[in-house]
């Protein structure tokens, strides 16, 4: 039995693995839930590079920052606290925070509510924010989606809190639970 070749170059077939971009730009969550998906759009996957370390086979914990030490009586240990998150941020980019007075129903409270907002159809997030940089409230993927080449694998909500309160109408909690977080003497 003759077997015969594709037609036209590999990259017009279609493929489950490696989905095209999308035309549209959607939501992360949107295009992590689509069925076929199997691998990460390329526009979300940047090159490897030869200097690229894994991280993960670190023996090393993350870093974590004890905020009380920053505001200590104690100039030595503010100082010492200070070096270790000037090396958290150096060689690792992030660090965990402890010690920063938040309660932690405040915190599971924002978790939730911030759940209740990614679950909101994309047409309803969309329509949240404004699409500038300095928007005071901005929902998206990355920065600057008509101009990155690359693109962040994430969905973001940022809200300016400072001079002026800023909050999304949708979902209703939204607003409270921030105001109770950020403004206490509001309520």
């Amino acid at each position: 039995m003759a077997t015969t070749a594709p037609t036209g170059s590999p990259l017009s077939q279609p493929s489950l693995t490696h989905p095209p971009p999308p035309r549209k730009l959607t939501t992360v969550k949107a295009l992590s839930e689509s069925p076929g998906l199997s691998s990460i759009p390329s526009i979300y996957t940047f090159p490897k590079q030869t200097y690229h370390e894994p991280v993960s086979d670190t023996k090393e914990p993350i870093p974590t920052i004890d905020f009380s030490l920053l505001t200590s009586s104690h100039p030595g240990q503010r100082s010492k606290t200070i070096r270790e998150l000037g090396k958290a941020c150096r060689n690792w980019g992030f660090f965990m925070v402890t010690n920063h007075g938040v309660p932690e129903r405040m915190m599971k409270a924002i978790i939730e509510v911030c759940r209740e907002f990614f679950e909101l159809s994309e047409e309803e997030k969309r329509g949240i924010g404004g699409k500038h940089v300095l928007d005071p409230i901005r929902f998206g993927t990355s920065f600057n989606e008509s101009v990155d080449e690359i693109l962040c694998w994430r969905d973001y909500v940022k809200i300016f809190q400072h001079p002026e309160f800023h909050s999304p109408k949708k979902p209703p909690s939204f607003r409270f639970v921030v105001v109770q977080i950020y403004l206490p003497s509001c309520i």
